[in-house]
């Protein structure tokens, strides 16, 4: 186990959601690797807890798919696999696309604005190599894309999914040959988003997360 995992005190939270939120957040960001056993005692020390919050986390993270019990095992860290990945970018891909045909519709030239802010962000985040921040600058770049859709219930679902999303993200931007790529089908999402064209700014999305399915399931393979 690496020594980075830190539970992060919310006086508002119960301990054991605080412990949960912990464990979940290390998982999605890759601090707990895929296929890393989930020691109950290792990780009570770590954390400073005793180990009923400790189990508590761990039935929650089974419910969410994070985390598999192995016979005589025990429990580890969910391995990613093609059906997985194929389950999230499916929904994300329906999502996203109509967040496009929306936000073509609605937004405005101040989000224009903000999505360039984000795609420089983003650049900056690519030139780092830091694989958290390069993450950070992609959510934060669709982000604006949601926001401008003003439609609260769809934010709201793409913002529930991104949990989810996240340790795929992360295994996508892990390909640094993939980042310049990136780049380019960001600066095409906001051309076609200035203007308002449908066709392009759906084709370009739908194209984004192809090439993200793509690469990971590529990853995938190779280390099996």
């Amino acid at each position: 186990m690496n020594d980075v995992l830190k539970v992060n005190i919310n006086e508002y939270l119960p301990l054991r959601d605080v412990v949960f939120n912990t464990l979940r957040q290390a998982i999605l960001k890759g601090e707990l690797k895929p296929g890393e056993r989930l020691m109950e005692i290792q990780l009570a020390q770590r954390l400073g807890v005793s180990r009923t919050p400790i189990r508590e986390a761990i039935r929650k993270l089974e419910l969410e798919g994070l985390v598999t019990m192995v016979p005589r095992k025990g429990a580890e860290v969910a391995k990613i696999t093609e059906k997985s990945l194929r389950d999230v970018l499916e929904v994300r891909k329906a999502l996203e696309e109509l967040a496009m045909e929306i936000a073509c519709d609605r937004i405005t030239e101040d989000l224009i604005e903000q999505l360039q802010m984000a795609l420089e962000e983003f650049k900056k985040a690519i030139s780092s190599k830091e694989l958290t921040a390069i993450a950070e600058a992609d959510v934060n770049f669709h982000d604006v894309i949601y926001n401008a859709t003003g439609n609260e219930k769809l934010i709201l679902i793409l913002n529930n999914l991104r949990e989810q999303m996240y340790r795929y993200r992360i295994e996508y931007i892990k390909d640094y040959s993939s980042h310049l790529r990136l780049i380019e089908e960001h600066e095409t999402i906001i051309e076609s988003l200035k203007n308002h064209d449908k066709e392009k700014a759906t084709y370009t999305i739908c194209n984004h997360i192809d090439n993200q399915e793509m690469t990971v399931i590529n990853s995938i393979k190779s280390n099996e």
